[in-house]
């Protein structure tokens, strides 16, 4: 509601401000960014005032009041509106001239992509505290960048350093159980195979072996399947845990897709075999995409096994590759069971099955797509699923055909500056 409460506040305010600013224009540049100073009031002075209309001085009071913090940007990047609790986050800086203001160089990046693009933007991420960038605890920020007209940019920020300081501490509890939990589960393989061994024939003419030897062979013939379930359980869960900021994602490169298709119908031929299903390729070649070539083939390698787990015997799995000047798709398709409309939208959840049997029965963990989720988003694509039960599914994964903006190339070096003193209590 507070977000809410703040665009539109904001919106309504810098439509004021744009009608007021936007007469001659009488103010060099220079001029206005000189008087702009971060003294006093939210509001920059030394540009035409219009505090004299009572709902002007209503809307202003009720942004200061919130714990969002507002910035508005004029087509200079100058900032017009600025409340305490953006102040208090550190969203500004001390302008190029004496007694002058500036918006955080993030701020000013956000906002020259709005202005290009015309589209809204929003992203979140952790700032680090101080000049030197020493803080032991980041700054989480939220951002939503958006136009309000003739040039004007609003941005909020809010304070998520707590959520994100509690997910961290999720990853890491997670992190830190499945790393433990590796040596038990390779000890129990290495019994298992053990006992296989103990309790295996000597020779083709060697006579039956004995019931309670029978039954030991079962029970640790169980017993390796269901600690290499667990073990692909635990290497998954590091796996997810990496790809949610556990460790720092990889710079961005290009990828052929090319490579990709073939190393994912290398990963998948032994499995696919196997079920007699056939793995074919389709679509455009020659397509690039920006990231990491070892996640993008973990993400279509899922797809693909997640295909054939669910397809029947003699089917076929084919993978498409299609691709503009915006977008890069990959899509698998299957011939399998399908997905009921009640199970779409939660398939991508982690440990949910649609169809709990076959799970078990494949030794599925339920964090495949989610997997495939997560290296979408962190690539800056999504994937999309259409499917009819009973007539196959088809999942795809979009990403953008153009490299990453350098958005998140500024950060290290532009930490956070804690904001005055008496507005870090507002």
């Amino acid at each position: 509601m507070e977000w809410a409460v703040a665009v539109a506040v904001a919106v309504a305010l810098a439509a004021g401000v744009a009608a007021g600013l936007l007469l001659p224009r009488i103010m060099p540049a220079a001029g206005r960014r000189a008087a702009s100073t971060g003294s006093g009031s939210s509001l920059n002075w030394g540009r035409p005032a219009i505090t004299d209309d009572p709902q002007v001085g209503l809307g202003r009071r009720t942004i200061d009041s919130l714990r969002a913090g507002v910035v508005v940007l004029d087509p200079d990047d100058v900032p017009v509106l600025v409340n305490p609790a953006a102040r208090a986050m550190g969203l500004l800086r001390t302008g190029t001239s004496p007694g002058s203001i500036a918006a955080h160089p993030l701020i000013r990046t956000l906002a020259g992509q709005v202005r290009r693009t015309g589209i809204r933007r929003e992203i979140e991420l952790d700032l680090p505290r101080g000049r030197d960038n020493a803080g032991d605890n980041p700054l989480g920020v939220h951002l939503r960048a958006m136009g309000v007209g003739a040039g004007y940019i609003a941005v909020e920020a809010a304070d998520v350093t707590e959520s994100h300081r509690l997910a961290r501490v999720r990853r890491d509890f997670v992190a830190n159980v499945s790393h433990e939990l590796k040596t038990p589960i390779g000890a129990l393989q290495l019994l298992a195979e053990a006992l296989l061994d103990a309790t295996e024939p000597a020779s083709d003419t060697a006579p039956d072996l004995s019931e309670d030897l029978v039954a030991a062979r079962r029970f640790a013939e169980r017993i390796q399947h269901e600690s290499t379930r667990l073990g692909r359980l635990v290497q998954e869960l590091l796996e997810l845990t990496r790809l949610q900021g556990a460790e720092p994602q990889p710079a961005p490169e290009p990828v052929s897709v090319d490579w990709v298709v073939a190393e994912v119908v290398d990963r998948t031929r032994t499995t696919a075999s196997a079920r007699g299903i056939e793995v074919v390729t389709s679509g455009e070649r020659g397509l690039t995409v920006y990231g990491s070539d070892t996640q993008l083939a973990t993400a279509v390698a899922n797809l693909v096994e997640n295909a054939i787990n669910y397809s029947g015997e003699d089917t076929t799995v084919r993978i498409t590759a299609t691709g503009d000047e915006e977008h890069v798709k990959i899509a698998v398709t299957d011939q399998g069971i399908g997905i009921a409309p009640t199970d779409v939208d939660r398939i991508f959840e982690r440990f949910y099955r649609a169809d709990q049997a076959r799970s078990r029965a494949t030794g599925g963990t339920g964090l495949g797509l989610a997997i495939v989720k997560h290296i979408a988003s962190n690539h800056g694509g999504r994937v999309e699923v259409s499917s009819t039960l009973g007539g196959g599914s088809t999942f795809t994964i979009r990403l953008p055909a153009r490299p990453p903006d350098d958005l998140l190339a500024t950060l290290p070096a532009v930490g956070i500056e804690p904001g005055p003193a008496e507005l870090r209590q507002a």
